[in-house]
């Protein structure tokens, strides 16, 4: 005998937890959120830079959570030479994240979804047609059936493991800090690219005036080192770092970042989301706008399929064929700029800043840039690429860029 019964039970408190039970909850679904600590949004595992559109997504408006306005980017070469892109257009905004999710934990509750918080998933098996998840709330043992279960229990949750629908395709190694910083400009952030972060980038985020997050991800499959390894080197060595950054840190968190979805995202009386699933940004580790996105999705199907009485795979693999309708371009074309960017050097990154800076690719980077959708940038600068005396590698790495190989 089960200790509950509900429709739809989301297994993880964050952004795509609660998009997608909000959306189960609105489609008529009798919805239940676990989340296994005791409050959202802890621990923070997330730079706390959330692009514009991602609170159109979650459509919700700007609150007490946000700490910067973010209208650009300096990115900085190997060399020490840098860009500067964006304008007076807000694009992303610096959030406090437990704030953030606390605050979509909440909308979904006012969309009748039951929360139960410091419950974890401990076990998954199935009765006839339905679902039975173990979990252990507040110490007690407790079985509960559903008709569907959504796993958006991330990069390292269980769901899919025990549904059979194994793990993302790469997982990078992330650390950051946050320490005083003598901040340029509050509206930008600063991105450092080349050998010192093998596989991905550096990065420092304003959160006022005098402090920042410093942080950085390594591709562990390039480097023998840990990513704090790598950071503390950054610190140390970098010029930029050395002049405007303090020692110590007030804050520090250590993360991963799925890379690459599944084959499918669905089982019998399952799905995953969200980082479970690896719908995360392959250019910029971002999560929260996908996530959220391909969430929403997950809540209409589950709903529909729950309340008809037939969720097989059959029925829910109409969520996997949505959320690949709407974001698997971008996520292709994503993982394609993160391979060909990894087998950069030093030189090339030079390279590459010098012609992303000249004026008329600068303005076609702040005219059709998008954190978001990056494909439509990429079709531009390979067709202005093939005017410009380039080292054939960046033609090469553009074509594959826009999947033109």
């Amino acid at each position: 005998m089960s200790d509950a019964s509900y429709d739809v039970v989301v297994v993880g408190g964050g952004p795509a937890g609660a998009m997608s039970a909000r959306y189960a909850a609105m489609g008529g679904a009798q919805t239940l959120l676990i989340e296994e600590h005791r409050a959202a949004g802890s621990p923070v595992q997330c730079t706390g830079l959330v692009s514009s559109k991602t609170l159109d997504v979650c459509e919700i408006t700007p609150g007490p959570w946000v700490y910067q306005e973010v209208t650009g980017a300096h990115i900085f070469a190997p060399d020490g030479s840098s860009i500067s892109i964006g304008g007076e257009k807000v694009r992303a905004y610096v959030v406090d994240r437990k704030m953030f999710d606390r605050h979509l934990m909440g909308e979904a509750a006012s969309a009748g979804v039951e929360v139960m918080i410091g419950t974890k998933a401990v076990g998954l098996g199935g009765i006839n047609d339905k679902k039975v998840l173990e979990v252990i709330s507040d110490g007690r043992k407790m079985r509960i059936t559903a008709g569907v279960v959504i796993g958006a229990d991330g990069v390292q949750g269980s769901i899919a493991r025990w549904s059979g629908l194994g793990q993302v395709q790469k997982v990078l190694s992330g650390v950051q800090i946050e320490t005083v910083y003598d901040v340029e400009d509050t509206d930008h952030v600063e991105v450092f690219v080349g050998s010192e972060v093998p596989g991905f980038f550096a990065w420092v985020v304003p959160v006022s005036d005098n402090a920042a997050r410093i942080g950085l991800c390594v591709d562990p499959a390039r480097t023998q080192s840990s990513a704090y390894e790598h950071l503390m080197q950054f610190m140390t060595s970098n010029p930029r770092m050395k002049e405007r950054s303090a020692n110590g840190c007030s804050d520090m968190l250590v993360g991963c970042i799925p890379l690459g979805p599944q084959v499918c995202t669905v089982a019998d009386g399952v799905l995953i989301t969200g980082d479970a699933a690896g719908q995360v940004k392959p250019t910029s580790g971002g999560g929260v706008y996908m996530g959220a996105l391909c969430a929403k999705i997950a809540g209409e199907v589950v709903a529909k399929a729950a309340l008809s009485g037939d969720t097989s795979a059959g029925a829910l693999m109409e969520y996997d064929r949505q959320w690949r309708e709407a974001v698997g371009r971008e996520l292709a074309v994503g993982m394609r700029i993160h391979k060909v960017f990894g087998r950069l050097g030093d030189e090339d990154f030079n390279e590459l800043i010098r012609f992303f800076g000249e004026p008329d690719v600068l303005e076609l980077i702040n005219a059709h840039g998008d954190i978001d959708h990056p494909s439509i940038l990429l079709g531009k600068l390979l067709a202005k690429a093939k005017g410009k005396k380039l080292l054939g590698m960046f033609r090469v790495a553009l074509k594959a860029m826009v999947g033109r190989e």
